[in-house]
């Protein structure tokens, strides 16, 4: 019997690169979206694609219930992805647009992976993996509520870490940075729907993250989600899992800098990111 994977957020990006490799690598791969629509399309690329939206806990349990009726109710791994950011600046952040990205990038993983923990308890053994973000130790401005969501994330799975140590079910974060995505493309349409920058005292900051928006160059250390799914499959393949993957420079520069640095020292630097 191959070894079975859920992952979602496969629609592109880093999910859609790693569903196809361990596909490859042979895993019975589950590569799950948030659209019909996509999820059709990667069934007509050969992937098995349930639909799975965090902000909706039906399609939760309904996806969930798809991938465990295949494998006769066993699953060996879940790769967590899925997320978005709403750039902008904290004041101008309306709760309701906090509540909504806690759900998508935060609760609605949760609620999965403890769905998933009773099959791997029953088991005796599985890989939860958590795509986390440079971001989730080393905050940045204009990204507040991207930050928040990982920071939470990050205490969330070192907590599960350790209250899981001795079952079997290992657990891991993976700190990408930056990847090529469409991750700013989806961020622009979350600032539109959220951020009325128009009414804001930092109106003519809001024009220049405009023009940032329309800018096509690749950031200046940005990888492809290969490198990330790299060490996805280390995650879920190696005796002995690590609990964090640094993936890009920024990643490792962030990881060393929050170590050594004083805080006023490491504000000063990531103010100008």
């Amino acid at each position: 019997m191959t070894r079975s994977i859920l992952i979602t957020g496969c629609s592109s990006g880093i999910g859609h690169d790693a569903a196809h490799n361990l596909k490859a690598r042979g895993w019975t791969v589950f590569a799950s979206c948030r659209k019909a629509e996509d999820c059709a399309r990667l069934q007509s690329e050969g992937l098995i694609s349930p639909r799975i939206d965090y902000e909706d806990g039906d399609s939760i349990a309904s996806g969930l219930a798809e991938v465990l009726d295949a494998t006769g109710g066993r699953l060996d791994a879940l790769y967590n992805n899925g997320a978005y950011a709403i750039p902008g600046l904290l004041e101008d952040l309306p709760v309701d647009a906090l509540r909504a990205i806690f759900e998508a990038n935060l609760f609605g993983w949760h609620d999965l992976t403890r769905r998933v923990l009773p099959v791997m308890r029953a088991a005796g053994a599985g890989r939860i993996v958590q795509c986390s973000s440079v971001l989730g130790f080393a905050a940045a401005p204009w990204r507040g509520a991207y930050n928040a969501t990982k920071f939470a994330l990050e205490g969330l799975t070192d907590t599960l870490r350790l209250e899981l140590a001795g079952t079997g079910i290992e657990v891991s974060l993976i700190e990408p940075g930056p990847i090529t995505s469409r991750f700013r493309i989806n961020g622009r349409r979350q600032f539109e729907r959220w951020i009325d920058w128009r009414a804001s005292p930092h109106r003519a900051q809001y024009e220049r993250l405009l023009a940032r928006f329309e800018d096509k160059t690749p950031d200046r250390w940005e990888m492809p989600p290969s490198a990330v799914t790299a060490k996805l499959i280390h995650a879920v393949e190696a005796p002995r899992p690590r609990a964090r993957y640094y993936v890009t420079v920024p990643t490792h520069l962030g990881g060393a800098a929050k170590r050594l640095l004083p805080t006023r020292m490491m504000d000063r630097i990531l103010s100008k990111s």
